[in-house]
């Protein structure tokens, strides 16, 4: 298991339709350093009667860690809802419990820079140890790099770093040598993927990131390159996501799509950034 850089399924990888334990044994089994939970897939555990130490020992009988924590959102609302509220905390627990530093976090509605900041700055309080990485979305109110850099440096909070996704990068039609050496130092980690030549319509392109995405080398937007402008920069990602949102992959089952998607993860891994794979 990589300690520095762990290669994990992220939690929507896998679906929200499988018992913890068959979670674990999927990732276990192709591969994987570790898993990531959703608040949702948290709660889903919880509710098989599962205790939190059920928990780390299933992840402990796997050799697994859970390595990454989501997802945050409508933070810029007023007023908040409650389940936002719950769910918030319920991302800062699950942290404490996991030993996980970082949340994943994005926005959908779309605000002003300076609305957004502020709001922001209310949110880094609220985490307190814990840092709040912005993920840029195509179709959110973080829409791409320059705007969610500019929300990060506005905010100016050091528990703020940012979150890439190749999927994203690629749909937001951005070049692979856009990411600058100061801001790779604010990226805490990255999530590999890849995505079809052709987007699906800009009013419906969130149904393409949520139910057509590729694993990463096998679509038109060259993980390799991500990873290579990744690499380049300067990021030291502290965890390696793999975040492959596929209806036609999960109806081959979890065992296949953690398989499938670890291995083609690691040949991209091997082919653009060899060093990453031996810590």
């Amino acid at each position: 298991m990589s300690k520095t850089h762990p290669i994990t399924v992220s939690s929507w990888t896998l679906g929200d339709q499988c018992s913890f334990a068959d979670r674990c044994h999927a990732a276990a089994e192709a591969g994987y350093d570790g898993i990531g939970l959703r608040a949702e897939t948290y709660v889903d555990a919880l509710n098989e009667c599962l205790t939190d130490q059920d928990i780390l020992d299933i992840l402990a009988e796997n050799n697994l860690r859970c390595t990454e924590v989501e997802y945050i959102v409508q933070w810029c609302e007023e007023p908040r809802s409650y389940e936002q509220k719950y769910k918030e905390q319920a991302c800062f627990h699950m942290c404490d419990l996991f030993g996980v530093e970082h949340i994943n976090t994005g926005l959908m509605e779309d605000y002003s820079v300076d609305y957004t900041a502020k709001k922001l700055q209310e949110l880094a309080k609220r985490a307190g140890k814990y840092i709040i990485a912005l993920e840029p979305m195509p179709y959110s109110g973080m829409n791409d790099l320059k705007k969610t850099w500019a929300i990060l440096q506005k905010a100016d909070c050091d528990n703020v770093m940012m979150l890439l996704d190749t999927w994203h990068w690629f749909r937001a039609g951005q070049p692979y040598d856009l990411l600058t050496k100061e801001q790779a130092k604010r990226v805490i980690s990255i999530q590999l993927d890849d995505a079809y030549e052709r987007p699906y319509a800009e009013s419906i392109l969130r149904d393409e990131s949520m139910h057509d995405r590729l694993a990463p080398n096998t679509g038109a937007a060259d993980t390799e390159a991500f990873i290579k402008m990744i690499k380049e920069a300067g990021v030291d990602p502290k965890v390696i996501g793999v975040e492959v949102i596929s209806d036609q992959y999960m109806a081959k089952g979890i065992d296949w799509v953690a398989k499938y998607t670890y291995d083609h993860t690691k040949e991209a891994l091997q082919n653009a950034w060899p060093e990453i794979l031996a810590d």
